[in-house]
């Protein structure tokens, strides 16, 4: 990539950063209604998809990751990039030749008796061509899109110089966001999606794993022709999981077919180890026959042993109605902030669980998700890629089954399913038929009484708590604001008089920028001992 474009692309994502910063300050300081302040966020999520979009490349994947971090950004900015679809035109055919030739390191006669020369599929990272190898075999080429890889550098060093920015001066409270923590998740994810052998790698661990699976299928994989760049892969076609015509045409029954997707996924979604983290519709296709096919293992997530095990420790402790052990576990499946306090987690996690279910049921499930969002970005908690992985797999496939069986309730489908599940897994059968008589109506209500009879106590207890705490860090953020554009104002006073000439302008302006500085990193430096000191009482 050459320098200037490097630059231009450089200059268009820290200049649109620098101008959200500046937006969210002058709200903050203008105390502008909660309505403006989503308006503001949905005008910056319609800029930021537009400046994607315009820019291109990886930076799209980057849009997607941020689109599901809905426990960390505004319902405002989500909304508007929440449905980016990461399409871009192909790249020109003989650089897609060059990259291929490479590669192999020899001509393509050599490897293929032909391949058509139009991509039929077209993203950010890669791009898919249909081939046949020399011996007849139809087959599928993914090609790496030349120079993505500096084009990436480029890319995360903008991205580095936003975070590092973000980090000392975005306008949230401190310790909320991980921003270190979310530049390395974002560049682990695209960086493992940039190799291709890592992609093969799991391909062929899928391909093994739901080989006896009845009714589905995950294409085969040519590991003699995979690179770093290139994936080769057996050639499957199928209409997509969502072509509710295409079922109709196939006389596809359909709920069997649901129950089947949901057996495919619950021993990704419940056992240790890899599951698919992008099964939408693209990626699930469906057969004539009805055969599941899985397809594009770039995007996967991982649940190792021990957090299977907290996992299963957290739903238990749950059932039981022991809270004490569910924020526990919690903290140990790493959702909660180094300065979480463990009981206030107690308190919100007993009065979140004693709601009647039979309510919740008839609740609009975008008001529900809108509570459980705002709930989550009140306490001090991260949800770990892993599960926002995990949680966006499952939300995808549940979508994908309300389209194909809309009259049917997602817990009908969900329940045969299960019970499919328990009876092949190696689980504890009576573990589980106490923990359950133990959560049922009759077994609850004593612990429903007590919950009832303490959660407005806890409920004053902790809203006064959490009242004077954010008085105190408010006052503190605020200092860190006027601070900061005092800053701000000294900088541009300085520019100012040194381009004009005025001694007296350029000397005070830089009096002020230097004290507005020390200003800010002093009250920075008293917020983090303020907050040390809260741990410590807690």
């Amino acid at each position: 990539m050459k320098t200037e474009r490097k630059m231009w692309r450089m200059w268009k994502v820290l200049s649109l950063a620098l101008s959200i910063v500046l937006r969210v300050y002058w709200h903050r300081i203008t105390k502008k209604s909660e309505a403006d302040k989503e308006a503001l966020w949905e005008r910056i999520g319609q800029q930021f998809r537009q400046t994607l979009f315009e820019l291109e490349g990886v930076l799209i994947k980057v849009g997607q990751m941020l689109s599901i971090r809905a426990d960390l950004l505004p319902n405002g900015f989500i909304k508007q990039i929440q449905d980016m679809v990461d399409q871009v035109p192909p790249s020109p055919w003989e650089k897609i030749q060059k990259v291929l030739e490479d590669e192999w390191d020899r001509p393509l006669n050599n490897v293929l008796h032909s391949i058509e020369t139009k991509a039929i599929a077209s993203a950010s990272i890669g791009e898919v061509y249909q081939g046949i190898l020399r011996d007849g075999t139809k087959v599928a080429i993914k090609v790496q899109r030349p120079n993505i890889k500096s084009l990436v550098r480029t890319d995360f060093r903008s991205l580095a110089i936003i975070i590092w920015f973000a980090d000392r001066f975005a306008p949230v409270p401190k310790g909320f966001i991980n921003f270190n923590m979310l530049y390395k998740e974002l560049k682990h994810v695209i960086e493992r999606e940039l190799d291709f052998n890592k992609e093969m790698e799991t391909a062929i661990h899928f391909h093994q794993r739901f080989q006896e699976f009845n009714g589905a299928k995950v294409p085969g994989v040519y590991p003699e022709h995979c690179t770093s760049k290139v994936m080769v892969m057996e050639w499957v076609e199928g209409f997509r999981a969502t072509d509710t015509k295409a079922l109709e045409r196939c006389n596809i029954n359909r709920n069997e077919l649901s129950e089947r997707l949901l057996r495919l996924f619950l021993p990704q979604w419940l056992e240790a180890g890899i599951f698919h983290a992008d099964p939408h519709s693209g990626n699930v296709l469906i057969q004539e026959d009805g055969t599941i096919i899985l397809l594009d293992f770039g995007m996967v997530g991982e649940i190792s042993r021990k957090d299977a095990s907290h996992f299963q420790s957290f739903l238990e402790a749950v059932l039981m109605k022991n809270y004490e052990k569910a924020a526990g576990a919690l903290g140990q499946l790493g959702f909660l902030l180094p300065e979480a306090d463990p009981k206030s987690i107690e308190s919100v996690l007993a009065e979140a669980l004693s709601f009647d279910l039979e309510k919740m049921k008839e609740m609009d499930i975008l008001t529900a998700k809108k509570e459980i969002n705002d709930m989550v970005k009140d306490l001090p908690i991260q949800v770990p890629t892993r599960f926002v992985f995990l949680g966006r797999s499952f939300v995808t496939i549940e979508g994908m089954i309300h389209i194909i069986t809309p009259d049917k309730e997602t817990l009908e489908i969900v329940k045969p399913a299960f019970m499919d599940w328990l009876k092949h897994s190696n689980t504890s059968k009576w573990q589980l038929f106490l923990k359950w008589m133990n959560a049922q109506p009759f077994f609850q209500i004593v612990h429903s009484v007590q919950d009832y009879l303490e959660a407005p106590k806890r409920h004053l207890e902790l809203q006064e708590k959490q009242q004077y705490e954010q008085f105190e860090f408010s006052m503190l953020e605020n200092r860190k604001t006027h601070a900061f554009f005092f800053s701000l104002l000294g900088i541009i006073g300085t520019f100012s008089g040194i381009y004009f000439d005025r001694t007296i302008l350029w000397e005070g302006a830089s009096l002020l920028s230097a004290l507005a500085f020390i200003g800010y990193f002093m009250t920075n430096r008293k917020q983090r001992k303020w907050l040390k000191r809260v741990k410590m009482k807690r």
